[in-house]
């Protein structure tokens, strides 16, 4: 499987650099100096912003309400505001990068509708015969569900695609060998296609957890914080999402269990 440990390291080090501009952003403000304040919050947003075109992208595909309606823009344009009005309220630095998770969730469930998941598609997971996957993957690829619809409003340096692979999926030992054979007979490609199209059609909830878990290395008691929900709920919520995962990787391709 193909090493992720770079990226970690980055996600590690942009998470750090968020944590240590903190006490920058209390003593901007305590000068009342927003232009500095805002230039420094704007370096510090480019994982929320992918994580709010994510949410937007999906939501835009799924009909909720038209690409242009609402960009990334209005909800990161009113974060600014909200981050300089209430940052007060954190208590310490180790505190702000879920803070500012919170707070972007928060603005993004007040313009998002939750979502209804496909039902008929989880239903049927297991029937699904290789040309109705293709058909399925063809559709989704076609009307622009495997990258951000957002991609234009965002600055290339900052963008990271939604890089899933099978470590997210296959994470216990004796599954290690059939996530190999599974790498090795479709390429990273065809796994990152195949994950973001059967994330497309889960249930809202399901859906974020694993985005969070896997995208944004959030731990389990973070994600519980971000999403107001309990531990062992993030817990079924990542268990399950990884389980429809693999029975629908199993049923599309043909490999040796």
């Amino acid at each position: 499987m193909k090493t992720s440990i770079s990226y970690y390291q980055s996600k590690s080090e942009y998470r750090l650099f968020v944590t240590k501009s903190f006490s920058s952003l209390v003593k901007l403000k305590k000068e009342d100096n927003q232009t500095d304040f805002n230039q420094l919050v704007l370096k510090i947003l480019p994982e929320i912003r992918n994580y709010v075109n994510q949410r937007l992208n999906t939501a835009i595909k799924k009909g909720h309400f038209s690409k242009k309606k609402y960009k990334a823009d209005d909800i990161i344009d009113q974060l600014f505001i909200t981050i300089y009005d209430t940052i007060d309220e954190v208590e310490n630095e180790g505190n702000f990068y879920l803070w500012l998770f919170k707070k972007t969730n928060d603005l993004l469930e007040d313009v998002i509708v939750e979502e209804e998941f496909n039902e008929l598609f989880f239903k049927n997971i297991d029937d699904y015969s290789k040309p109705e996957w293709d058909e399925l993957q063809e559709e989704f690829s076609t009307d622009g569900g495997g990258d951000l619809v957002l991609l234009e409003e965002l600055d290339d340096a900052t963008y990271n695609h939604n890089d899933y692979s099978l470590d997210h999926v296959f994470v216990e030992d004796d599954e290690k060998d059939l996530a190999d054979k599974l790498d090795t007979q479709l390429g990273e490609d065809k796994v990152n296609e195949h994950i973001a199209l059967v994330l497309h059609n889960m249930p809202a909830a399901m859906r974020i957890v694993f985005y969070l878990f896997t995208n944004q290395k959030l731990k389990i008691e973070e994600i519980a914080e971000i999403q107001k929900k309990s531990i062992p709920e993030i817990e079924k919520l990542l268990s399950d999402a990884k389980k429809a995962i693999q029975r629908s990787l199993f049923n599309r391709y043909s490999v040796d269990r």
